[in-house]
């Protein structure tokens, strides 16, 4: 392994483990008002792009978080569908 591979296995790590205190925060609170839904959607969008580019290339930390980010956004962006609306009074 390179040390260019452990970088981005490294930072890829770091930026998708971010995701788990706000997916827990949504889940523990019941609430996604404060998510933005177009951030969510055009994020997973990315990462999407993201998996498929690393996928065609073979890169295989570019493929492993940017598996996992879709996983997380994904969870996040059902959780904005359901928690994500103002409460009528």
């Amino acid at each position: 392994m390179t040390w260019g591979e452990l970088l981005g296995l490294i930072g890829g790590g770091l930026i998708t483990i971010g995701f788990i205190p706000q997916v827990l925060r949504v889940f523990r609170l019941k609430s996604a008002y404060e998510i933005s839904l177009p951030f969510t959607s055009l994020f997973l969008l990315g990462a999407t792009c993201w998996l498929v580019y690393g996928v065609s290339l073979g890169l295989m930390a570019v493929v492993l978080w940017n598996g996992i980010a879709i996983a997380f956004l994904v969870v996040l962006l059902c959780a904005k569908l359901k928690y994500g609306m103002k409460k009528r009074k």
